[in-house]
């Protein structure tokens, strides 16, 4: 039986400004029968969605009652090292908010480079050495770490962008919206859920069928996120073998569903 209703995959850029129109940001939709279509912007004289358009729709999308798995391809938290290095209580609510105002990454016209080249922010009293790896990133064979910025197939970028608005569909939505796996690795029944996903996983398994890149890899999250909920294979994926240490530290530190 399908737990959700709707999939959504978010092939998430951290380029320009979070008003910018961004070719790199696109979002795909699909529901329990009808294969993914991309979804565009509201009309306007952008082109392409803005970070903050996609939070703001995401926000909104997530408050009604229609239960939906949503999948944000950048890191949802930081290395155990990182909450060590600064102080920081093992609270991922906590950690949003500190990031936020540090890296104070979704005012309009803030570059990340801004924050990183000390123009905004506080972000040298909030950073991380491009070695840590999450032990998410530890699992897979190609994922980056999240500090590892300047380089081909980083997430740096979109990660250090992206948090903020994490934050803000938390604050709008409240316990509508499960974030997977901070608030539990069990989801409530008819619960929306956001998780952190890696399309590389599963790019090679679906055709790409004239979509550009950063199109396919929108495609290819909600493709597989309504296929692992048809053939029930998701509950598996929500719940990989992790010793209780390290499930405890994943609660922290986040974690890419599909990587078991």
């Amino acid at each position: 039986m399908a737990q959700f209703e709707r999939y959504v995959g978010i092939d998430y850029s951290g380029a320009e400004t979070p008003t910018s129109s961004l070719s790199g940001l696109r979002v795909y939709s699909a529901d329990w029968l009808t294969p993914p279509q991309e979804i565009l912007p509201p009309p306007s004289q952008r082109k392409y969605w803005t970070r903050k358009g996609v939070a703001e729709w995401l926000a909104t999308e997530l408050s009604g009652s229609r239960p939906t798995l949503v999948g944000i391809d950048h890191g949802f938290s930081f290395p155990m090292r990182y909450f060590e290095k600064h102080r920081l209580p093992p609270d991922w609510p906590r950690f949003l908010d500190d990031f936020q105002q540090h890296w104070p990454t979704d005012a309009d016209n803030m570059y990340v480079c801004f924050v990183r080249d000390g123009l905004h922010g506080n972000g040298a009293e909030r950073t991380g050495d491009s070695k840590w790896l999450r032990l998410t990133e530890q699992w897979t064979t190609s994922a980056k770490s999240v500090f590892q910025f300047d380089v081909q197939g980083q997430v740096a970028n979109s990660t250090h962008a992206g948090l903020p608005w994490l934050r803000l569909i938390r604050q709008r939505c409240g316990d509508r919206v499960h974030f997977w796996p901070f608030d539990g690795w069990e989801i409530p029944a008819g619960r929306s859920v956001v998780a952190e996903v890696y399309p590389s996983l599963w790019a090679k398994r679906f055709p790409v069928e004239g979509r550009n890149a950063d199109q396919h890899s929108a495609y290819v999250v909600a493709a597989w996120l309504q296929r692992a909920d048809r053939n029930e294979s998701l509950k598996r994926f929500f719940s990989p073998p992790l010793e209780p240490e390290e499930r405890e530290f994943a609660r922290i530190e986040g974690w890419i569903l599909g990587v078991v």
